[in-house]
């Protein structure tokens, strides 16, 4: 059940760090890239020549100033420590140059103790949780993060002006442009489930995108266009342990940004870039195992086991605190709302993509999970897949049970049978409110710190939600300018 599996063109990792120096060696390696994820989800990365690389920089670390990264360190107590993980060396399938990427642990200087913000050791200190309470011993997490591509994008923001605008060669609003000719081929809106080409123009830009995820050892497992007009994706990749998993993510993240660019195209993983389509989400399905055994398969709803369904039921009592974590930007509160295929109703079923938690439908009690589907990929996974997990062993540990199924298309029921149903936040500031006030489930084993949280919600009021909801907007001058 090993994630990391290289694809036909993929990388064998190396297991520590011997292995690493002889694979820096063997391909010729002239630099060594660090990269390691802030609270909000940025890859960051310094360079080192290979020859700065030894075993014994695995052993001892490597030095760096934490006071520049967001809501990090003070600078009177800047320094802080890599600690590399020898495991996830791949040779960067996008560098014209020979250059290793190695991911590493943040560690106080001092005390050598894993550092409390680091968004992977805090997904760490998750697992060690999880077998602590002796439910599991791993959880598996496979994200499906969609994207879009776009050909331009301009963006700016003053005191007195602010504007965007997004393109795409295949926008439905480009049907009477002069693109010298027009070909025509573009895609309605909410029409681009599934076409092929030349509606769909960016398939082999996908393909290549999955042809570097598999040199850098990741198993693509399908690429498809997605729902909405203007360039929409979705490049799924084999599931993986939860630390494994969000390593990988960054890793696609990295791939699509960059091959777009190879392409003269941009993209995104914003929840919600265009108006009037769908928006951007990352489905994410997670199973709970020990000993080798799936612990969500079993003789209750849909073939799950009560393990699961307890774990449902923490995920939809936590759901407003944990989307803080899951669905971490304005933006995303865009997205989720009702009309464009968004799970906003807090509540499970078989096969329905219209609850927020889905059982999907498999042919082996190894593959039995669940599916939210609430959450994107705008900030770090790390702390999306760890908030989902702490919720859902809240649930197992209290016996949270999620109550009845809803086996009905929620986008269609009428305001009385929904009445009863909960739904996720309608804004960041209401999920950042319920994190403030629901966070006791997270702190639990030391997995997030107080201090932590307090500090990622100081972050989050004042250079996000503060900002937007101070600033006039375009349409509010279209609106009231004539009051």
């Amino acid at each position: 059940m090993q994630s990391n599996i290289p694809g036909k063109e993929g990388q064998m990792r190396p297991k520590n760090p011997k292995e690493v120096v002889e694979l820096i060696q063997r391909e010729g390696i002239k630099f060594v890239d660090l990269r390691f994820t802030d609270m909000f989800g940025m890859w960051h990365h310094i360079t080192f020549p290979a020859h700065e690389i030894s075993e014994e920089s695995f052993e001892q670390g490597l030095f760096f100033d934490g006071s520049s990264i967001r809501q990090w360190q003070p600078i009177n107590a800047s320094d802080m420590m890599f600690r590399l993980d020898p495991t996830t060396a791949v040779v960067d399938p996008l560098s014209e140059i020979p250059t290793l990427v190695v991911i590493a642990d943040i560690v106080d200087p001092v005390t050598k103790e894993p550092y409390h913000k680091d968004p992977r050791n805090i997904a760490k200190k998750a697992i060690e949780y999880l077998k602590s309470t002796g439910i599991g011993d791993t959880v598996y997490c496979g994200p499906e993060p969609e994207f879009f591509i776009f050909d331009d994008v301009k963006y700016d923001v003053g005191m007195n002006y602010s504007f965007y605008e997004d393109d795409s060669v295949e926008g439905i609003w480009r049907t009477g442009a002069d693109e010298n000719p027009n070909l025509g081929h573009k895609i309605k809106v909410k029409g681009g489930y599934f076409p092929v080409p030349p509606a769909d123009q960016l398939d082999h830009i996908r393909k290549v995108m999955a042809m570097k995820m598999e040199e850098a050892g990741l198993v693509v497992e399908a690429l498809h266009h997605e729902v909405a007009t203007g360039g929409q994706g979705e490049i799924d990749f084999r599931f993986g342990d939860l630390v494994t998993a969000a390593d990988n993510l960054m890793w696609v993240k990295y791939i699509i940004k960059n091959v777009a660019k190879m392409f003269g195209k941009t993209a995104t993983f914003m929840p919600k870039p265009l108006y009037g389509d769908n928006g951007t989400g990352m489905h994410t399905h997670m199973s709970i195992w020990k000993n080798g055994e799936n612990l969500f398969h079993g003789d209750s709803y849909a073939g799950l086991s009560e393990t699961a369904l307890y774990f449902i039921g923490g995920i939809i009592k936590h759901a407003k605190a944990l989307c803080a974590f899951t669905n971490p930007t304005v933006n995303s509160y865009k997205r989720l709302v009702p009309g464009f295929e968004a799970p906003v109703n807090l509540c499970y079923s078989a096969r329905n993509r219209s609850a927020s938690i889905r059982v999907p439908v498999v042919t082996s009690p190894k593959a039995k999970r669940i599916e939210v589907r609430f959450p994107d990929s705008s900030g770090a996974p790390y702390l999306a897949f760890t908030a989902l997990l702490m919720a859902g062993l809240d649930g197992i540990e209290n016996k949270i049970h999620p109550g009845e199924p809803v086996d009905k298309n929620l986008y269609d029921l009428p305001p009385e049978e929904l009445k009863d149903i909960p739904t996720v936040p309608g804004s960041l500031e209401e999920a950042i409110d319920a994190l403030e006030k629901d966070y006791e489930f997270l702190t639990k084993g030391g997995v997030m710190t107080e201090q932590f949280i307090e500090d990622y919600i100081e972050y989050k009021r004042k250079e996000e939600i503060d900002p937007v909801r101070l600033r006039p907007t375009p349409m509010e001058f279209f609106l009231y300018y004539d009051v």
